[in-house]
C-alpha cells in the first residue's frame, strides 16, 4: 500500500518512469502483461509511492487516447473479480458472497467513466439475472462472456 509519498512530486512522470524501468512503453502494456492482477498489486509492483488510483487514472487516460475505453472497463472488472474471487465465481450465493459480489460490482461501477456507467449498470443487471457458472474466472478483458456483456463500440 502506498504512503503519503504517492502524492508528492510529478505523479505522471513517476508512473511512466517506473514502467519504462520494467521494459514497457506504456501503463497499458505494463498492465496487459499482468492480466487479472488487482490494481493495488500492480501499483505495489511500481513502488510504495504509487497508489492504485493513480495507475487506474493513467490507464483510463491511455484507453481514452487509444479509443479502447470499453476494453479498459472490462479489464477493471476482470481485476476486481480476481481480487474478490481468486478461485472464480462462487458456487454458493449466500449473504456473504452476495455482499462480495455487490462490493465488487460497486467498485467496478465507481471506477467506470461516466460515458460507460449506463452500459455497466446493464451488464450488472444481466449478471444478477443470469449469473455465470460457478468457478468462472475471466483472465483477460476480451473473454467471450465479457465481450457479450459489454461489447466494444460499433460491435
Amino acid at each position: 500500500m502506498s504512503g503519503g509519498g504517492a502524492w508528492q512530486g510529478n505523479i505522471k512522470a513517476r508512473l511512466y518512469e517506473r514502467v519504462r524501468e520494467r521494459g514497457y512503453d506504456s501503463l497499458t502494456a505494463f498492465a496487459e502483461a499482468r492480466p487479472a492482477v488487482p490494481l493495488y498489486v500492480l501499483a505495489d509492483e511500481l513502488g510504495n509511492d504509487v497508489a492504485a488510483v493513480q495507475l487506474l487514472s493513467g490507464l483510463l487516460y491511455e484507453a481514452e487516447l487509444n479509443r479502447r475505453v470499453t476494453r479498459f472497463v472490462r479489464d477493471v472488472l476482470v481485476r476486481e473479480l480476481a481480487e474478490r474471487f481468486p478461485s472464480g465465481w462462487p458456487d454458493v450465493l449466500d449473504d456473504e458472497t452476495r455482499g462480495e459480489i455487490a462490493m465488487g460490482m460497486g467498485a467496478w461501477t465507481a471506477y467506470t467513466p461516466e460515458t460507460h456507467k449506463k452500459r455497466v449498470r446493464q451488464a450488472r443487471a444481466t449478471l444478477r439475472a443470469s449469473p455465470p457458472p460457478a468457478g468462472w474466472r475471466p483472465l483477460e478483458p476480451d473473454e467471450e462472456l465479457l465481450r457479450t456483456l459489454l461489447p466494444d463500440e460499433g460491435a
